[in-house]
């Protein structure tokens, strides 16, 4: 099971090696989190993002919008935008900063943030299980990828019961 942790230190040169929204641009993420009926909005440089529950470059959720600056991390926004989706659409609603305490829908937004990023030109699910080892991400198996091939069964189930993602043959 994933555990949320605060994110990086920001002198950790792995850190700052993660891939971030502006390197991607807003267009492919606007279009993957509007397939959900969710919307991105870009946050001008240096202003505070709303809804961030770390605050600094990470996105942040209100409601239906996922709000994300250029600097920040891809894994951040699709992390963030995880968490709207897999809550029926009446909760949405009522998303301000923080989206759940669930385990069983954090567990779900870590699997389905890795199998998102296949879906973005120039990410895919390995580099951001890469970005999201340097981040701090922590698995008890001791890697995202870790975690995501051989503990994650009833995150993948979760998503499955909802049509978030296919079942496994």
């Amino acid at each position: 099971m994933p555990s949320p942790t605060a994110p990086h230190s920001e002198s950790s040169d792995l850190a700052a090696t993660v891939m971030r929204v502006g390197q991607i641009g807003f267009d492919a993420p606007a279009a993957l989190l509007a397939r959900f009926d969710l919307q991105l909005q870009r946050v001008p440089a240096g202003e505070a993002i709303p809804g961030s529950f770390w605050g600094d470059e990470e996105a942040g959720i209100i409601g239906n919008t996922v709000y994300a600056r250029d600097d920040t991390p891809v894994h951040s926004l699709l992390h963030e935008a995880g968490h709207l989706i897999v809550l029926p659409a009446e909760r949405r609603l009522r998303v301000h900063t923080d989206a759940t305490d669930s385990i069983e829908e954090e567990d779900a937004t870590c699997y389905l943030q890795i199998v998102l990023a296949d879906q973005l030109p120039g990410v895919g699910r390995e580099r951001l299980m890469t970005d999201m080892d340097a981040w701090g991400y922590s698995f008890r198996l001791g890697s995202t990828r870790a975690w995501f091939e051989r503990d994650a069964g009833e995150a993948r189930e979760f998503l499955q019961a909802r049509g978030l993602i296919p079942a496994t043959p």
